[in-house]
């Protein structure tokens, strides 16, 4: 496929029952003592698209494994890694990414970038990270402010690889350039610290809840995104007031109003004006019921 595909439709979701069933998963895989990547974004990618079911997840741990077998050799310094993993995914197979995948949802569904080889920065890094970890590369992500890369190696001879650019090796200034671009500030050592499979995977889920928020007739991906999100051991708090905002903004005031309450008596304790704010809402949400 090229890069001029039209935006994506969201996808069409799995059933209630199979829905609990990933949910459970995922709520179980996330609360491991060590919680597998792979499988927590296939998890996330069966709840965005009911027709992939347990062999298409299997069938991309299996081209994961098939990948990491393809590198030819195993690469001794942290840039020969790199370099070896950019010529693979990056120049043989063309994993890359242009500006039109962030509009669309598969750009942040393992299975699908898998089989488009394109997809957002984070994906892109997810199919890089996956690879080289079978293949035993010293690999973790990197979390820039608004542009995830791959890092290899330890602090002092880290090398950084951008996957969206087929794993072009980033220098330093290319790295800072990358910061600067996003957020206006300098690049921090802070920033290039490995990122938790974790924060990984609640990242990848803002980008849905993202793409969702600037289409309102996908509330229900934005829905799943923030139910799931809620799933993670450490989640921000303000979520639960965006699901009562998607419940009402879908028709749901009743549970929307619940929640409202909910959150507004978590908010008490620290900001008594904005706990009655967010309880007049409950009290107009209440009101469409009438």
């Amino acid at each position: 496929m090229n890069g001029h595909e039209p935006g994506m439709r969201a996808p069409r979701p799995p059933s209630p029952e199979r829905s609990g069933e990933l949910r459970r998963r995922f709520a179980e895989e996330a609360r491991c003592e060590r919680p597998d990547l792979s499988t927590l974004c296939l998890l996330v990618g069966a709840e965005a698209d009911g027709t992939l079911d347990e062999a298409g997840m299997d069938a991309v741990e299996v081209e994961l494994d098939r990948l990491a077998g393809e590198l030819p050799y195993r690469p001794g310094s942290p840039r020969a890694w790199a370099q070896a993993l950019r010529e693979l995914l990056g120049e043989r197979y063309g994993f890359h990414g242009v500006p039109d995948d962030y509009q669309r949802l598969e750009s942040s569904l393992l299975h699908e970038v898998l089989r488009r080889r394109r997809g957002l920065p984070i994906l892109l890094s997810v199919v890089w990270m996956e690879v080289a970890r079978r293949a035993g590369a010293p690999v973790y992500g990197v979390a820039l402010p608004g542009h995830f890369v791959v890092g290899f190696g330890e602090a002092e001879g880290q090398v950084l690889a951008d996957p969206f650019d087929g794993g072009r090796v980033l220098t330093g200034a290319d790295a800072e350039l990358l910061v600067t671009g996003a957020t206006g500030a300098p690049l921090d050592a802070s920033m290039l610290t490995p990122a938790g499979t974790l924060d990984v995977v609640l990242r990848i889920l803002n980008n849905v809840r993202a793409w969702s928020a600037a289409r309102p007739e996908h509330s229900g991906v934005g829905l799943w995104a923030v139910d799931l999100s809620l799933l993670l051991p450490s989640h921000p708090a303000r979520l639960r007031y965006e699901r009562a905002q998607l419940l009402v903004r879908r028709g749901d005031f009743q549970d929307g109003a619940r929640e409202l309450e909910a959150y507004a008596e978590t908010v008490a304790a620290v900001d008594g004006p904005a706990a009655e704010r967010i309880r007049g809402q409950a009290q107009a949400a209440r009101a469409l019921l009438n």
